[in-house]
């Protein structure tokens, strides 16, 4: 990287303590000759003296050391869809609820933007899966996704039918409410939800979790990271498709990526999911208390401990 440093800043700009922390990061930035970029649609509500407007494309992370993020995982999400084509590693400040993706609290925002400043911070690389739809063998849509990419059905009142794939070879039939398949870093997220296993994020696997299958096969599996999931739409369930009065029919399911980037999915379509052709990078505080409250550093251990409330009184640890 040359030329002057750039931070790209994004921020749930309906929390006033986002747009607060907003502010505080720019001028800490801007007064240590850091340039900061703000997108367009959230910078009438930031207004954060010096900072450059730029488009919310995927250009606005370009060149960029690093994107702060101020919100909560969703926040971190759409921030991700800027900063993975431009490989910007993330760094996100928890205003949310869980912020299981954050990395750092917002009562140590100035000690985190010290250690920026320093470059005391290490990068690590998050796997992500690459999403094709097909329909009668040809592409219709094609997406990515960070935490996971689900099949579910369109109507509350009726199960969606679908039958699942491994690498080539048929695995079971469901009808179901839907299916998951996530990465490691979506195992905290819809995937734990629907029963599924959690995952340390060095370890590198897929996972594909049913969601309330009516079947005695219908456990969470975790798979090879080289493997190639699918799940083809059978149609929904029952014998008879009834249509409710009024109610128009877009399709038998739906395919959400992350819970941002939507498909309709017919009967007979065909959701491939396989390992990302590019990674999305996270930032990670070299010293100092991280969101779990550890110094130098939590471990995900710790992180899962302190995002859950896990208790472990009584812990003695290596004597």
């Amino acid at each position: 990287m040359t030329g002057k440093r750039t931070v790209l800043l994004v921020a749930h700009a309906g929390r006033p303590g986002a747009v607060r922390s907003a502010r505080l990061i720019a001028d800490r930035l801007t007064g240590a000759g850091v340039a900061v970029r703000v997108l367009a649609p959230e910078a009438a509500e930031l207004r954060c003296a010096g900072a450059d407007v730029v488009p919310a494309a995927p250009e606005a992370a370009q060149d960029a050391e690093m994107v702060i993020v101020l919100g909560g995982d969703g926040t971190l999400l759409r921030a991700a869809e800027l900063a993975r084509p431009a490989g910007a590693p993330l760094l996100g400040v928890n205003l949310g609820h869980v912020g299981f993706l954050a990395e750092t609290e917002p009562e140590d925002l100035a000690g985190a933007v010290d250690r920026l400043l320093e470059r005391r911070y290490t990068v690590a690389e998050r796997m992500t899966i690459d999403v094709v739809v097909r329909e009668d063998g040809t592409v219709t849509a094609s997406t990515w996704a960070l935490n996971e990419a689900t099949v579910e059905k369109v109507a509350r009142e009726r199960m969606v039918e679908v039958v699942t794939e491994v690498d080539g070879r048929p695995l079971s039939r469901w009808a179901c409410d839907g299916v998951v398949c996530a990465t490691p870093t979506g195992s905290t997220a819809y995937a734990f939800s629907a029963g599924g296993p959690i995952v340390w994020p060095e370890v590198e696997a897929l996972l594909m979790v049913p969601i309330s299958a009516h079947a005695l096969f219908a456990g969470p599996m975790v798979v090879s990271p080289l493997a190639v999931l699918a799940v083809e739409v059978l149609g929904v369930g029952g014998t008879t498709r009834r249509r409710l009065a009024g109610q128009t029919e877009t399709g038998a399911a739906v395919m959400w990526c992350d819970g941002r980037r939507r498909v309709d999915l017919p009967p007979g379509a065909r959701v491939e999911v396989r390992r990302g052709a590019q990674p999305v990078r996270l930032a990670t505080l070299g010293t100092g208390r991280t969101a779990t409250g550890a110094a130098g550093g939590a471990s995900f251990t710790d992180r899962l401990v302190a995002k859950f409330g896990l208790p472990v009184s009584g812990w003695r640890g290596r004597r």
